[in-house]
């Protein structure tokens, strides 16, 4: 029988430690958008750790998750909260669309949510459709730049 906790989840504004209470190992990243030159003088833009953050800075939030038990997870939801002075964009490329919110209570979409846009945002949650196997282990992310 799998084991069903609930998780909800807040990211920290800079990169986390694992969370490793019982079977799940969830970590939180946040990584900001810095151009970078390269030797033959072109110009990329790379993800780097957040250090230091000035408004206008693209940053993009990341949590990682993990079962490290022996039974299979089931009903997982992964809630994090958008920080003050952070605007919510979108969902990262390769990652699900999360569901929203723009009080921490009612989720759906912007357009269910009635929220003049994605600055209204005060939380991302995704859910996991199917109970997460032992050894099994995914990535949700999501865009956002610093007011």
């Amino acid at each position: 029988m799998p084991i069903r906790p609930l998780l909800l989840l807040a990211a920290a504004a800079l990169a986390a430690p694992a969370l490793a209470a019982g079977p799940l190992q969830v970590t939180s990243q946040v990584m900001v958008e810095a151009k970078q030159r390269a030797a033959d003088g072109t110009t990329r833009i790379a993800l780097v750790p957040a250090q230091r953050v000035v408004p206008g800075d693209r940053v993009v939030f990341t949590l990682a998750y993990r079962n490290t038990g022996t039974q299979p997870l089931a009903d997982l939801v992964f809630d994090n909260p958008v920080p003050r002075g952070v605007a919510y964009r979108a969902p990262a490329p390769n990652s699900p669309a999360p569901e929203l919110s723009v009080d921490g209570r009612r989720y759906g979409t912007l357009a269910q949510l009635g929220a003049a846009g994605p600055d209204a945002v005060t939380h991302v949650r995704w859910r996991l459709a199917r109970p997460l196997a032992p050894g099994a282990s995914g990535t949700f992310a999501f865009h956002a730049v610093l007011k």
